[in-house]
């Protein structure tokens, strides 16, 4: 009797099949195969081919939520510190860039609206725990505001960082900064 894989086994198998045959093509009995067990395993964790997206995106998140306790982050501006930790939630992506372009292209076709609305509070999500794990304190309108802004250098930068795999780092960086110095945004950072 196989043992049973866990998660991060069963996202792992799913995201290395994927490189080799694509997002839409990665079916989960194969992903069982794979591993040497039942479709009922891969279920134990996962109750749709959509979870994994929904665990490959927590895993950054958990990226950028460890870069959040560099004690070198305190010592940084909100501007310089939002960018490191951007970078960090890329960088935990970026093993699997093409597959996660293409799982985004997944959410966002037109018979998926159920999963195109989950894409929608992620991207929320992800950008709340931006702004917690850079420590940002504002208020009222102005974290609306500012929550606004950084939602838009989030899906800007990252969409970039989807189109353009071969670029520098450093120019990505200089991207983010771009992002993150617009107007109104600038104002809210050096509050």
């Amino acid at each position: 009797m196989p043992r049973s894989p866990s998660a991060q086994q069963i996202l792992d198998c799913a995201l290395n099949l994927a490189d080799n045959c694509g997002w839409e093509q990665l079916h989960l009995f194969e992903v069982a195969n794979k591993l040497g067990v039942g479709l009922d395993a891969i279920a134990k964790h996962f109750r749709q081919k959509d979870d994994l997206v929904e665990a490959w995106f927590d895993r950054a998140d958990l990226a950028l939520l460890e870069r959040g306790k560099g004690g070198d982050l305190t010592a940084l501006n909100a501007e310089k510190r939002l960018e490191e930790l951007l970078m960090a939630w890329l960088g935990a992506l970026a093993p699997h860039r093409s597959v996660t372009g293409q799982m985004l292209l997944y959410k966002l076709e037109p018979g998926h609206f159920h999963l195109q609305v989950q894409g929608l509070l992620r991207v929320s999500r992800t950008v709340q725990w931006w702004r917690e794990a850079a420590q940002r304190e504002t208020l009222h309108l102005c974290r609306i505001a500012e929550e606004s802004l950084l939602t838009g250098a989030y899906l800007r930068t990252f969409v970039h960082w989807l189109r353009h795999p071969t670029e520098e780092e450093a120019d990505l960086r200089a991207l983010l900064r771009r992002q993150l110095r617009c107007g109104p945004l600038i104002l809210l950072l050096r509050r």
